[in-house]
């Protein structure tokens, strides 16, 4: 029996305002489709975040629609979970739920166990650390379910696990997680990883996003998994998908010319236009000289970035502050917030994130922490 996990599709998604870079995901959520019926997979998990916002467009539902309506064409069933960027806090029924409702796809994200053939199938939306208490009673319940059932189990979760990825906001301990399932369908993290704890039943798998949603996953490769639980153990299969590509690159000023031919040569070798970020370092830099070179390179790119850093340029002391700076930081911020508990929060917690370009994380910070801020507002 062969199964496919895909996680983290986020339809609707429009990268850098990019028509182009909407479509690109539609495309390759496709392919992760259109592969798993060519494979003729027995059923399909998604593992969360399947749009990039609770009000998706009308585009991106269809997209979900068309694509399970295609499985169910072929009789392959399908299974997902709710993500942070399905949950609103302020509608009451989550788009996906639609598709449940008209028994497109099963929802099996409140923890109650489904059955296909002979293989239980248990998930769990999204879970904040602040809210792990409330879930212990139901991890110990589905666990003894799963103990009791003689054919593979697998679990679908969308959380990073503490042990493997501690700076993520809303990670949990392994050692939190039901013991006696067979597979752990992950989603969240957007990097594909295959993890095996001594106390977990099997693996811990993430297949990461289909496509490249921020900007440092480029060069990346994206996918899915297709898991085979033929026999005792579940052994996951990573299927590469075709995406545009992405990359960043650093120039030093007295080498440009050398440096443009070879990506000129790089773009060359690429099927779809590719999105280049590119910085230009070095003393004096005259910028007229620049951007003719830069100009031979826009034309074969769906977008480039590009900017100029002076060698001793300060642009770089976010990521190595002195302490002096950061006293300086933390004084505006009390000022613009007028608390120093919010302050400490921006400049310690939240700044981090930003200026690496973890915005995923940084928004998952502030939702975790908004009812507190709330309180400590009245």
């Amino acid at each position: 029996m062969l199964f496919s996990h895909i996680s983290d599709t986020h339809l609707g998604l429009q990268q850098y305002g990019l028509e182009e870079r909407e479509q690109d995901i539609y495309d390759s959520f496709n392919q992760a489709i259109d592969i798993s019926i060519k494979d003729h997979v027995d059923f399909v998990i998604f593992a969360g975040d399947i749009f990039h916002t609770p009000n998706p467009s009308g585009t991106a539902i269809l997209q979900m629609a068309n694509a399970l309506k295609r499985l169910k064409e072929n009789s392959i069933d399908s299974f997902f979970i709710l993500g942070e960027h399905d949950i609103s806090r302020m509608r009451a029924t989550p788009v996906p739920y639609v598709y449940h409702n008209l028994q497109f796809s099963k929802y099996v994200g409140n923890g109650k166990p489904v059955y296909h053939k002979d293989v239980m199938i248990a998930g769990f939306n999204k879970i904040r650390k602040n809210e792990i208490q409330p879930f212990e009673k139901k991890f110990r319940d589905v666990d003894m379910l799963a103990k009791q059932h003689d054919g593979h189990k697998i679990l679908i979760l969308h959380q990073a696990i503490t042990e493997k990825y501690p700076k993520d906001v809303a990670s949990i301990n392994s050692s939190d997680l039901p013991k006696n399932f067979t597979y752990y369908a992950m989603g969240h993290l957007h990097d594909k990883s295959i993890n095996q704890f001594d106390q977990l039943g099997g693996p811990l798998a993430y297949p990461g996003s289909t496509e490249m949603t921020r900007r440092n996953d480029d060069e990346k490769e994206k996918g899915f998994f297709e898991v085979d639980i033929s026999s005792q153990d579940a052994k996951p299969n990573w299927i590469k998908l075709d995406t545009r590509p992405q990359f960043s690159t650093k120039i030093e000023y007295e080498d440009l010319d050398a440096s443009i031919s070879a990506i000129l040569e790089k773009i060359s070798t690429f099927r779809k236009k590719p999105i280049i970020d590119i910085e230009i370092i070095g003393k004096d830099v005259e910028k007229d000289i620049v951007e003719t070179k830069i100009s031979q390179i826009i034309p074969k790119t769906l977008s480039c970035k590009w900017g100029i850093k002076e060698s001793e340029d300060a642009s770089s002391v976010l990521l190595n502050r002195p302490a002096l700076i950061d006293e300086e930081l933390f004084k505006l911020a009390v000022n613009a917030l007028k608390s120093k508990k919010l302050a400490k929060f921006a400049v310690n917690d939240l700044l981090p994130l930003l200026s690496s370009d973890q915005l995923d994380q940084a928004t998952q910070l502030v939702i975790e922490n908004f009812e507190q801020f709330k309180r400590d507002k009245k």
